[in-house]
Protein backbone atom coordinates (compact mmCIF):
# COMPACT_ATOMS: atom_id res chain seq x y z
CA UNK A 1 0.00 0.00 0.00
CA UNK A 2 2.02 2.71 -1.62
CA UNK A 3 -0.26 5.56 -0.88
CA UNK A 4 -0.67 4.79 3.04
CA UNK A 5 2.87 5.01 3.21
CA UNK A 6 3.04 8.30 1.10
CA UNK A 7 0.50 10.05 3.05
CA UNK A 8 0.52 8.53 7.11
CA UNK A 9 2.99 11.06 8.22
CA UNK A 10 0.35 13.73 7.31
CA UNK A 11 -2.57 12.10 8.40
CA UNK A 12 -0.89 11.46 11.75
CA UNK A 13 0.29 14.96 11.81
CA UNK A 14 -3.62 16.16 11.03
CA UNK A 15 -5.23 14.43 13.46
CA UNK A 16 -2.71 15.34 16.27
CA UNK A 17 -3.47 18.95 15.21
CA UNK A 18 -7.23 18.29 15.60
CA UNK A 19 -6.83 15.65 18.88
CA UNK A 20 -4.49 17.46 20.63
CA UNK A 21 -3.60 13.51 21.98
CA UNK A 22 -0.72 11.73 20.29
CA UNK A 23 -1.98 8.35 21.88
CA UNK A 24 -6.14 9.17 21.09
CA UNK A 25 -4.34 10.40 17.22
CA UNK A 26 -2.58 7.43 16.92
CA UNK A 27 -5.54 4.72 17.58
CA UNK A 28 -7.48 6.70 14.97
CA UNK A 29 -4.60 6.78 12.49
CA UNK A 30 -5.24 3.02 12.65
CA UNK A 31 -8.53 2.97 12.50
CA UNK A 32 -8.07 4.72 8.99
CA UNK A 33 -5.66 2.24 8.05
CA UNK A 34 -7.86 -0.80 9.03
CA UNK A 35 -11.03 1.08 7.09
CA UNK A 36 -8.25 1.70 4.41
CA UNK A 37 -7.86 -2.72 4.28
CA UNK A 38 -11.18 -3.31 4.64
CA UNK A 39 -11.57 -1.24 1.11
CA UNK A 40 -8.37 -2.71 -0.09
CA UNK A 41 -9.44 -3.76 -3.86
CA UNK A 42 -11.75 0.23 -4.05
CA UNK A 43 -8.25 1.93 -2.38
CA UNK A 44 -5.85 0.45 -4.57
CA UNK A 45 -7.94 1.10 -7.63
CA UNK A 46 -8.55 5.11 -6.75
CA UNK A 47 -6.51 7.64 -8.53
CA UNK A 48 -6.56 10.17 -5.43
CA UNK A 49 -5.47 7.38 -2.73
CA UNK A 50 -4.61 11.02 -0.58
CA UNK A 51 -7.88 12.43 -1.25
CA UNK A 52 -10.04 9.26 -0.05
CA UNK A 53 -7.82 8.97 3.13
CA UNK A 54 -8.20 12.64 4.40
CA UNK A 55 -11.88 12.06 3.67
CA UNK A 56 -11.60 8.45 5.80
CA UNK A 57 -9.43 10.30 8.17
CA UNK A 58 -12.11 13.42 8.77
CA UNK A 59 -14.91 10.91 9.18
CA UNK A 60 -13.05 8.61 11.85
CA UNK A 61 -12.11 12.08 13.92
CA UNK A 62 -15.73 12.87 13.70
CA UNK A 63 -16.90 9.80 14.89
CA UNK A 64 -14.43 9.40 17.66
CA UNK A 65 -15.39 12.92 18.61
CA UNK A 66 -19.35 12.55 18.51
CA UNK A 67 -18.78 9.00 20.24
CA UNK A 68 -16.71 11.06 23.34
CA UNK A 69 -19.32 14.06 23.57
CA UNK A 70 -22.12 10.79 23.95
CA UNK A 71 -19.93 8.91 26.28
CA UNK A 72 -19.32 12.33 28.14
CA UNK A 73 -22.54 13.26 28.39
CA UNK A 74 -23.63 10.12 29.67
CA UNK A 75 -21.79 10.01 32.67
CA UNK A 76 -21.54 13.59 33.48
CA UNK A 77 -22.83 14.75 36.79
CA UNK A 78 -25.22 17.75 37.09
CA UNK A 79 -23.22 19.40 39.27
CA UNK A 80 -20.28 19.05 37.41
CA UNK A 81 -21.90 20.32 34.25
CA UNK A 82 -20.89 23.75 33.61
CA UNK A 83 -22.60 27.19 34.15
CA UNK A 84 -23.92 27.76 30.87
CA UNK A 85 -24.53 31.41 31.34
CA UNK A 86 -21.28 32.84 29.84
CA UNK A 87 -21.97 30.75 26.97
CA UNK A 88 -25.26 32.29 26.77
CA UNK A 89 -23.81 36.08 27.07
CA UNK A 90 -21.75 35.11 24.17
CA UNK A 91 -24.13 33.84 22.09
CA UNK A 92 -26.18 36.90 22.82
CA UNK A 93 -23.69 38.95 21.86
CA UNK A 94 -23.18 37.63 18.33
CA UNK A 95 -26.42 37.88 17.99
CA UNK A 96 -26.53 41.43 18.39
CA UNK A 97 -24.14 42.00 16.09
CA UNK A 98 -25.35 40.29 13.46
CA UNK A 99 -28.83 41.93 13.68
CA UNK A 100 -26.85 45.14 13.69
CA UNK A 101 -25.06 44.06 10.86
CA UNK A 102 -27.92 42.98 8.72
CA UNK A 103 -29.80 46.25 9.38
CA UNK A 104 -26.91 47.80 7.62
CA UNK A 105 -26.87 45.48 4.51
CA UNK A 106 -28.54 46.78 1.42
CA UNK A 107 -32.60 46.39 1.17
CA UNK A 108 -32.17 42.92 -1.38
CA UNK A 109 -29.46 41.14 0.61
CA UNK A 110 -31.59 41.79 3.80
CA UNK A 111 -35.02 40.57 2.75
CA UNK A 112 -33.31 37.19 1.28
CA UNK A 113 -31.75 36.66 4.25
CA UNK A 114 -34.74 37.40 6.86
CA UNK A 115 -37.23 35.64 4.67
CA UNK A 116 -34.60 31.98 4.05
CA UNK A 117 -32.50 32.19 6.86
CA UNK A 118 -34.67 33.61 9.80
CA UNK A 119 -38.08 33.24 9.02
CA UNK A 120 -37.35 29.62 7.23
CA UNK A 121 -38.79 30.26 3.68
CA UNK A 122 -37.16 27.64 0.93
CA UNK A 123 -35.31 29.18 -1.57
CA UNK A 124 -38.15 27.89 -3.61
CA UNK A 125 -40.65 29.66 -1.99
CA UNK A 126 -38.62 32.72 -2.04
CA UNK A 127 -38.27 32.33 -5.66
CA UNK A 128 -42.07 32.24 -6.45
CA UNK A 129 -42.47 35.22 -3.82
CA UNK A 130 -40.34 37.50 -5.61
CA UNK A 131 -41.21 36.23 -9.33
CA UNK A 132 -37.67 35.17 -9.91
CA UNK A 133 -36.20 31.69 -11.11
CA UNK A 134 -35.03 29.61 -8.64
CA UNK A 135 -31.31 29.78 -9.81
CA UNK A 136 -31.97 33.84 -9.24
CA UNK A 137 -33.25 33.35 -5.75
CA UNK A 138 -30.20 30.79 -5.26
CA UNK A 139 -27.76 33.15 -6.02
CA UNK A 140 -29.46 36.02 -4.56
CA UNK A 141 -29.10 34.49 -1.36
CA UNK A 142 -25.26 33.06 -1.97
CA UNK A 143 -24.39 36.96 -2.61
CA UNK A 144 -26.22 37.70 0.71
CA UNK A 145 -24.69 35.36 3.11
CA UNK A 146 -21.31 36.39 1.83
CA UNK A 147 -21.85 40.05 1.93
CA UNK A 148 -23.55 39.07 6.04
CA UNK A 149 -20.53 37.08 6.58
CA UNK A 150 -17.37 39.72 5.13
CA UNK A 151 -19.54 42.37 7.08
CA UNK A 152 -19.79 40.00 10.70
CA UNK A 153 -16.10 39.50 10.31
CA UNK A 154 -15.09 43.33 9.44
CA UNK A 155 -17.48 44.81 12.24
CA UNK A 156 -17.80 42.35 14.89
CA UNK A 157 -14.19 41.36 14.32
CA UNK A 158 -14.91 37.66 14.09
CA UNK A 159 -11.89 35.13 14.36
CA UNK A 160 -12.27 31.66 13.16
CA UNK A 161 -10.52 27.92 13.38
CA UNK A 162 -11.28 24.46 12.48
CA UNK A 163 -14.45 24.52 14.33
CA UNK A 164 -15.84 27.53 13.39
CA UNK A 165 -16.09 31.06 15.59
CA UNK A 166 -13.31 31.15 17.50
CA UNK A 167 -13.53 34.77 18.95
CA UNK A 168 -15.34 38.20 18.56
CA UNK A 169 -15.57 41.20 19.16
CA UNK A 170 -19.09 42.27 20.91
CA UNK A 171 -20.73 45.05 18.92
CA UNK A 172 -24.57 45.57 19.68
CA UNK A 173 -27.60 46.70 18.11
CA UNK A 174 -28.12 50.37 18.30
CA UNK A 175 -31.21 51.78 20.10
Amino acid sequence: MVAWSQNEVFLKRWLIKRVGDLDQAEDLLQDVFIKALLNKERFCELKHAQSWLMTMTKNVAIDAYRKQARYQSLYDEPEQLGDDTEEESVIASLEGCMRRVLNELDVESREVIESCDIRGLSQGEFAIEKGISLVAAKSRIQRARKKLRNQMVNKCQIRFDDLGVSGFTARTEKK
